[in-house]
């Protein structure tokens, strides 16, 4: 791999690891819901996943419109691996030393959430009960559930990122 490309993808990790930690810092103190909203995680998604296209896309560029498979998906990895898991340690930082209370009002207020979903589709009782039960005595922001959903959320990244490696990959012609 060319180390142009590796400086490309480790700087767009760099921006992407800012970007998501200022997201987290500023849900942190403006509006710390923000995490329980579905609406917003589906577009964290997304633009996680865009960015790293936008990556590999880059890397052609820089490798003059052509690039193979392993270094579109290399840069595409690279980038998302780099700017999720500074991401990661911001929001370790946050809720398990800055303010540890912060991810029990964030816990409530998904348990809030869930029940209230469960009951609009109607969910027997049961069910809700033995849920909130289940979500009371897990932590999901702990150190290790966050780097257990980290690595939850590499494989999902990884698997869009080699369908887009197809997608953006291009051999040069052989004269």
């Amino acid at each position: 791999m060319d180390n142009t490309i590796k400086s490309n993808a480790i700087n767009r990790g760099m921006i992407l690891g800012g970007v998501l930690s200022l997201m987290t810092v500023i849900s942190y103190a403006v509006y710390p819901d923000l995490f329980t909203n579905w609406g917003f995680l589906i577009f964290l998604f997304v633009f996680v996943i865009a960015y790293g296209i936008v990556s590999a896309i880059r890397s052609k560029k820089i490798l003059g419109g052509f690039i193979s498979f392993k270094d579109a998906f290399t840069s595409y990895f690279i980038t998302l691996a780099i700017g999720t898991a500074i991401s990661t340690v911001v929001s370790i930082i946050i809720y398990t030393v800055v303010d540890p209370e912060a991810a029990i009002a964030i816990k409530e207020k998904s348990i809030e959430m869930a029940v209230s979903m469960m009951e609009k589709f109607n969910a027997p009782k049961e069910a809700v009960e033995q849920a909130i039960a289940k979500m009371e005595e897990e932590n999901p922001l702990s150190v290790g559930s966050q780097i257990f959903n980290w690595f939850k959320g590499m494989i999902f990244y990884i698997i869009i990122g080699l369908i887009a490696a197809l997608a953006i990959k291009k051999k040069q012609p052989e004269f």
